[in-house]
């Protein structure tokens, strides 16, 4: 199935993808989420049989043009975008955030809105900055829950460091409707600071990567772990398996910011090394990747490679 863009608005430089239309400073909070192409609604109406008999699940459909998104339960209740964008409305109008990318995903089965907090980057290395977002993310196929939640995303190469679904601070909120959100802006400034000290400790993560220099042999055993390969003999792992492997190690060698010391040789290299590949390499378009790492395969695989170097490291 194809993971497509409909259509998307960027503030900055152009994102990793390579996709979608620029916005810039001028550009109102309601006129961007406008230029996303977010502005419609969702419904559901009732489903039947060949012969005629109602079942219990409901179609998902976009009001403005009818298109199916997906086959719900009888007690999903939508979460409008309109609705959903609120709550980032006082947090960008007050300046403290700027919409970075927002659009729709699968022909409006799923949305989001990526902003970034207008706090000072983290330092891992000298060269080396992890800037700090906040994703939402939002499904009308049914398949997805209303998510928000933090992400960092090196700057070096303006890759996604960490899933914001997939961190503990995602937990914090999950937005069920925005209006008890806008009644409590200072609950949200107060989640913003605690997000701040969570990117600080997910920082010093990193920090404590690039203090740890990794061999050959571990970088191996590092990759395998992280593909599921580890243990396997060499002759029952494909060659598609072991040509990724190849690549992952080039782009340890030669990637994105692999020649900044604090970088190369290090656990903060190799873990460098897969979310590039996740992000430049992995799947069939640019459409795809960007799903899949924030919500499909890639995600579980980033935060595996992120788990597996500090569990790696902790003993070398």
């Amino acid at each position: 199935m194809a993971h497509e863009v409909e259509k998307m608005v960027f503030a900055g430089e152009v994102p990793w993808h390579g996709l979608g239309t620029q916005i810039d400073s001028e550009t109102g909070f309601w006129e961007a989420f406008d230029n996303a192409g977010l502005n419609w609604e969702v419904d559901t109406k009732p489903l039947f049989t060949g012969e005629g008999e109602r079942v219990s699940h409901r179609a998902a459909y976009r009001t403005s043009d009818g298109r199916i998104l997906g086959i719900v339960g009888k007690r999903w209740t939508p979460l409008q975008n309109r609705d959903a964008f609120e709550i980032f409305e006082p947090l960008v109008d007050a300046g403290e955030m700027t919409i970075h990318t927002a659009g729709s995903l699968r022909n409006g089965e799923r949305i989001w809105a990526l902003c970034q907090l207008n706090q000072d980057n983290s330092e891992i290395v000298a060269g080396d900055e992890i800037a700090k977002f906040v994703l939402l993310s939002n499904g009308h196929d049914g398949k997805l829950a209303v998510h928000f939640g933090f992400t960092p995303i090196r700057v070096v190469c303006a890759n996604t460091e960490s899933l914001a679904r997939g961190s503990k601070a995602s937990k914090l909120i999950r937005v069920r409707h925005s209006r008890f959100v806008k009644q409590n802006v200072q609950q949200l400034r107060d989640v913003m600071n605690f997000a701040n000290q969570e990117f600080e400790a997910t920082a010093e993560q990193y920090r404590y990567l690039a203090s740890k220099g990794i061999n050959s042999d571990d970088l191996d055993k590092f990759i395998k772990i992280v593909m599921g390969l580890d243990g396997k003999l060499e002759d029952d792992i494909s060659t598609r398996s072991k040509n990724i492997g190849i690549q992952i190690t080039q782009l340890f060698e030669n990637g994105k910011g692999a020649d900044i010391q604090g970088v190369s040789g290090t656990y903060w290299g190799a873990y460098n090394a897969i979310t590039e590949y996740l992000n430049y390499s992995k799947g069939r378009t640019a459409n795809n990747r960007m799903d899949s790492i924030w919500f499909g395969q890639n995600a579980t695989m980033s935060q595996k490679a992120l788990d597996t170097a500090l569990e790696m490291s902790s003993s070398a």
